[in-house]
């Protein structure tokens, strides 16, 4: 076994199963998919540490989410084999993948097009096939593939991201942490008859996402 084959089992028994991952389909896709394939061949060593990895290219900073709080979003989606998911802020591409082996289309969203293209490269070593990235805001989405079954949020908002609860089809949900208030916890919005409901998951903390920010607070 190679050297990132056990840190890759070590992630999912040390970070992921401790904290309450149970899901057997998203552990195979989390001991499944090369993190590492995500992360920029300087800082490959730390692909499978318990952070949030910071996998920028330009100016802007840009992570992968820690690996117990994506196995815990994806748990909480509960994510269909034949499910249209919306992964937005995807950076390069980690949680997209991981999204792919579950449902039966992902589309991916970031707004920093160097990260789209390292995505896309990744995707394609990888040979997922069902699986895109598009250049676009986080506070955009992807109108053009709506509506979603699931949409997750690879990092936090701070503000409520409307534009993105109105391409959830009817059921669908969307999965992310909320840090509207402190503390920041991981929610889960859910659309029904038109109205969107929400529920508390647990206590977490991740980088905000570009364009998610609140609006800050004018000071005489």
């Amino acid at each position: 076994m190679s050297g990132f084959s056990t840190a890759r089992l070590k992630m999912v028994d040390g970070q992921v199963r401790t904290n309450d991952v149970t899901d057997r389909r998203v552990l195979d896709a989390m001991l499944t998919v090369p993190r590492e394939a995500f992360v920029p061949a300087g800082r490959q060593a730390l692909a499978y540490l318990d952070l949030d990895l910071d996998v920028s290219e330009g100016t802007a900073k840009r992570f992968l989410i820690k690996p117990q709080l994506t196995g815990k979003l994806l748990q909480a989606a509960e994510i269909g084999e034949g499910d249209n998911v919306l992964v937005v802020g995807c950076a390069t591409g980690y949680l997209a993948a991981l999204a792919a082996r579950l449902a039966r289309q992902v589309t991916a969203t970031e707004c920093d097009s160097a990260l789209v293209a390292k995505a896309r490269d990744a995707f394609a070593s990888l040979g997922l096939a069902n699986v895109t990235c598009k250049a676009a805001a986080c506070t955009e989405g992807d109108p053009a593939g709506a509506p979603y079954d699931v949409i997750i949020l690879n990092g936090a908002a701070e503000v409520k991201p409307e534009a993105l609860l109105e391409q959830l089809k009817e059921g669908g949900r969307l999965v992310g942490v909320s840090a509207e208030s402190k503390p920041p916890r991981a929610m889960i919005m859910t659309r029904t008859h038109g109205e969107f409901g929400h529920r508390t998951l647990f206590d977490a903390a991740a980088p905000v996402l570009p364009g998610l920010e609140r609006a800050a607070a004018f000071v005489f």
